[in-house]
């Protein structure tokens, strides 16, 4: 294995014998085993160049992982932030990213460099077994089998709408005035459309309806119809922090908020737990410390 990741990310068997101090025909054996031995065709070779068939390219990343394992486990009981290596892949929704993560991650990274960071931003779950993510942050209730989730908090809710907006349409100051106003919907699925603002009634969490100026499949086209001033969203105020600090939307309907949203950790039940990935889980949660409840 470590000889055929060595020849994939140099692509070329000359380049890989000689970084690894063997005979070139050595290395090609070694490929040729493995190859019989996995059943599959890993390498494409050509007279100018090796490259990796798509069978080639999941096994490689799974490869590297496996490697990463078994170096983190012989070097277990020496564990310094020095040694703790190997690929992390993580996703998560883009406004926590932008606004919680992204700007403290430097700081993680120097103190991990052996770490090699992957981050995914997107709206749908994606399937952390399949698709080889460590783990997930995860806004709303999680209802994955099979999965580990580690709670931690839940986000306040905001209400926002742009400047532009409130020129307009005047700035809202009680759920009874949402009927001369715009909503933004959010839908993963479109043509399901529902216009319903929440909001805390006393003690309890209601809704209304609203007219829906617009429906979208996606946040970050939810963040920019609200921008564009297309109408109200509610959204985590983690997510939409950037945007009120610099004054590009403006918080409205302070006391009557959305219900807060539960945000988790989710990673799979292995029985044996990376030491990157167990860093990351604990630095995730020092971060996201003062903006949930």
């Amino acid at each position: 294995m470590t000889v055929f990741v060595r020849v994939a990310e140099q692509a070329s068997f000359t380049a890989a014998a000689d970084s690894l101090g063997l005979p070139k025909a050595s290395v090609s054996q070694a490929v040729s085993q493995l190859e019989s031995q996995v059943g599959a065709r890993l390498l494409q070779r050509t007279t100018r160049r090796v490259s990796l068939t798509p069978d080639g390219q999941a096994y490689y990343e799974r490869c590297r992982d496996l490697l990463a394992d078994v170096d983190e486990l012989e070097s277990m009981f020496q564990q310094t932030p020095a040694t703790v290596s190997g690929r992390l892949r993580v996703d998560m929704p883009t406004g926590l990213a932008r606004n919680l993560v992204v700007p403290k991650l430097p700081d993680f990274l120097d103190n991990y460099p052996g770490i090699e960071f992957e981050l995914s931003c997107s709206d749908r779950q994606v399937d952390l077994i399949r698709e080889g993510f460590d783990c997930v942050l995860r806004v709303g209730n999680v209802h994955s089998s099979g999965l580990i989730a580690r709670p931690l908090g839940r986000l306040s809710m905001a209400n926002c709408v742009s400047p532009g907006y409130i020129e307009r349409w005047g700035k809202p100051e009680h759920p009874a005035e949402l009927s001369n106003h715009r909503l933004i919907d959010y839908s993963q699925t479109l043509g399901s459309q529902t216009g319903d603002f929440e909001y805390l009634d006393g003690q309890r969490h209601s809704t209304c309806q609203v007219p829906v100026a617009l429906t979208v499949n996606s946040i970050m086209a939810y963040t920019s119809a609200c921008l564009a001033g297309l109408g109200i969203i509610q959204a985590p105020r983690a997510g939409v922090l950037t945007y009120l600090n610099e004054g590009v939307l403006v918080e409205v309907l302070e006391d009557f908020p959305a219900e807060p949203m539960p945000l988790s950790m989710v990673y799979p039940n292995r029985r044996h737990q990376a030491q990157r990935l167990k860093v990351f889980m604990n630095w995730v949660e020092e971060v996201t410390e003062g903006y949930v409840d």
